[in-house]
């Protein structure tokens, strides 16, 4: 493979790639390459820490090419004598916990591609500091471009789960928060899994606690996502696990993504508590804790979120998309010293300090079931939440072949430079992606955020309105705003847009 090819499988902190042919594309993910990113793994520890790890675990999802790439990942160790562990079905957050357990391991890979269609797959790497940054991947497949595959070689290979004492850290967390043995004894909670890797949520979680968890469904893996795909963003996923709730009764729903690093609840109603709702629920709930926490979020977070923080004597700070941005500026507050206990998108991805900054749905959800027990109920936390009358994203497409970066940075630049000079518009005094724009009561009533995607090319477009038709007012502004990019940039999603 070349160096290009290597480089086109990052995607962030991830590598991720085509592993299933004949369905969208040609594989990309090959065992070739899986083989020659575990020996540049191995490389780039030894050079990061003057020696090789003892072993590296390695676990999966569900995917249907787990154990394909599985096998590869452990063919490129044995080339370079590092021993290895497999965990066998595990989530990503537990892949990193281990690592601060002597559980034999100085490294970790866990095989996966979150939400993504059943043809993909990827790795994500972890040491015991943390899961390593897009650099650091950067860095291993330029390695990996260098090497070539072997097959040869020996090395240590040896089975041990590590779920079951992952999930039994979680049900002591409860119990001694709560004082009680079975805290959620009478609670009914239902969890999808989708068909991922959370399925042990339900019965080595909840049922010890206490809770009922009949009515849960899609708890068995299978990588071919026959129900749903696995994704608490995902509409057709949320209107699963929300008729599940009403259909069962439950006191509370729980949805996970695939590898279990991100998570979204539902209410007793069947209203979902995700996205804002989900941030605000969790702020809520460390702010009663400690006051002046500052709470750091992605930029598409709402105005009555900012609100809420702040009546509760804490402080909002929007920053960047993406997971890791986000939880690198809630340790850059803390290194600080500034008091920030949780970095959360509104994917789902929440990391508390308390608990290493690890993205970690299942952690953020025992969170929650200890304010469950604690109160009864989770919806009056949020009860005063101020939503917004209209909400909506628009994501439109650069035309094929257009160098969307370098069109995207001078659009953005336009753009800002246009609401300047407009008097019925104005700019945030802090902003730190894209072009946020304020549009007051007679001109859409809201707010509006246009930047560009972190891997793709596409301008997503957020808007948000306190009036019922707003967002198509914003709507109408922003094709003003983009018009002259028009023959670039597909518009009619905007020009046609209806709520």
């Amino acid at each position: 493979m070349t160096k290009k090819e290597f480089s086109d499988l990052q995607s962030g902190t991830d590598v991720r790639g085509t592993a299933v042919g004949g369905v969208n594309g040609p594989v990309t993910l090959t065992d070739e390459a899986v083989c020659c990113i575990a020996k540049a793994f191995c490389k780039w520890y030894r050079a990061k820490k003057g020696e090789k790890p003892r072993a590296v675990a390695v676990g999966h999802d569900s995917r249907v090419s787990a154990e394909r790439i599985g096998q590869a990942f452990l063919n490129g160790l044995a080339a370079c004598g590092c021993g290895a562990i497999l965990t066998g079905l595990s989530s990503t957050p537990s892949m990193f916990m281990l690592l601060q357990e002597d559980f034999g391991a100085d490294a970790a890979v866990m095989i996966t591609a979150s939400h993504l269609p059943m043809e993909k797959n990827g790795l994500k790497f972890f040491v015991k500091e943390g899961g390593l940054e897009s650099g650091d991947v950067k860095e291993i497949l330029e390695l990996a471009a260098e090497e070539t595959e072997e097959k040869g070689g020996e090395n240590a290979v040896s089975e041990k789960s590590y779920i079951e004492a992952y999930a039994a850290g979680l049900v002591e967390k409860v119990r001694k928060a709560t004082g009680k043995e079975r805290p959620l004894e009478g609670k009914k909670i239902v969890v999808d899994a989708g068909n991922g890797a959370g399925g042990f949520y339900a019965g080595l979680v909840l049922s010890p606690l206490g809770a009922d968890t009949s009515g849960s469904q899609f708890l068995d893996p299978d990588g071919t996502f026959p129900n749903h795909i696995p994704n608490p963003e995902n509409g057709e996923a949320m209107k699963s696990v929300c008729a599940a709730v009403l259909k069962n009764r439950a006191d509370l729903g729980v949805i996970f993504d695939t590898d279990v690093d991100r998570a979204a609840v539902v209410a007793p109603d069947g209203k979902e508590i995700n996205r804002n709702r989900l941030i605000a629920l969790i702020s809520a709930v460390l702010l009663e804790e400690k006051t002046g926490a500052t709470i750091v979020t992605d930029s598409v977070t709402s105005d009555g979120l900012t609100r809420f923080i702040e009546s509760r004597g804490g402080v909002h700070r929007r920053f960047k998309r993406g997971y890791k941005n986000v939880i690198n500026e809630s340790k850059r507050l803390a290194e600080e010293g500034i008091y920030s206990p949780l970095a959360i998108e509104t994917s789902g991805h929440a990391a508390l300090a308390e608990n290493y900054y690890l993205d970690d749905g299942a952690y953020l959800v025992t969170r929650l079931l200890i304010a469950l027990a604690k109160k009864g109920d989770l919806e009056s936390y949020i009860a005063d939440l101020p939503e917004p009358e209209e909400a909506a994203e628009v994501r439109l497409r650069f035309r094929e072949g257009a160098d969307f970066k370098a069109i995207g940075a001078k659009l953005l630049s336009d753009v800002e430079a246009a609401v300047k000079k407009d008097p019925a518009l104005s700019l945030p005094a802090e902003n730190f992606e894209g072009v946020r724009i304020c549009f007051g009561k007679e001109n859409g009533d809201g707010w509006a955020l246009v930047r560009m995607s972190l891997h793709e090319p596409i301008l997503p477009v957020n808007m948000e309105s306190n009036s019922p038709g707003g967002v198509k007012k914003i709507a109408r502004t922003l094709c003003r705003l983009l018009a002259p990019y028009g023959e670039e940039l597909g518009l009619e999603k905007l020009k046609n847009f209806e709520i």
